[in-house]
């Protein structure tokens, strides 16, 4: 039950982290303005599959893109949620989220050739995702507070 509650914190978690990926980017200077890390990597795993993106509707694409992103999140999530029984402060969901980061961008996507490694990346880029990640990771420990599914707070009979 943890786990999925993790990995709905996760998948939700992922949109304000996407706003401020998008956002970061339309500030980057122009030789810097490639494709975020999303679209690289479904783009690689196609190639690697043997279908060149370009073969794709763009609508398609950009579809496969985001549901990646969101699927991620929540993957990333449901492991907190299986690490992390208890809700945490969002100092520790950040710092969960840098090490989503480093485990990513520093280990299986290098290994898988999907991404280069992160110290092959421009400062401003690996400084954007690593911001996104610690977004992310804050915004999925904000998620994990105790609720009372089914329950209302009852006000006391006087």
């Amino acid at each position: 039950m943890q786990a999925l509650r993790g990995a709905v914190g996760g998948l939700l978690a992922t949109l304000p982290m996407s706003a401020l990926m998008l956002g970061a980017h339309r500030r980057l200077p122009r030789r810097e303005k490639y494709p975020l890390p999303p679209a690289l990597i479904v783009d690689n795993a196609l190639r690697k599959a043997g279908v060149p993106p370009s073969t794709l509707e763009p609508e398609t694409r950009e579809r496969a893109v985001w549901s990646a992103h969101l699927l991620y999140g929540a993957a990333a999530g449901a492991v907190y949620g299986a690490l992390m029984p208890r809700p945490s402060r969002p100092a520790r969901g950040a710092a969960f989220g840098l090490g989503v980061w480093l485990g990513s961008y520093l280990g299986w996507l290098p290994l898988t050739g999907l991404m280069p490694p992160a110290h092959r990346e421009p400062a401003r880029r690996n400084a954007l995702m690593i911001a996104a990640h610690l977004v992310w990771g804050a915004a999925l420990a904000l998620s994990w507070k105790p609720r009372r599914l089914g329950r209302r707070a009852r006000a006391p009979i006087h």
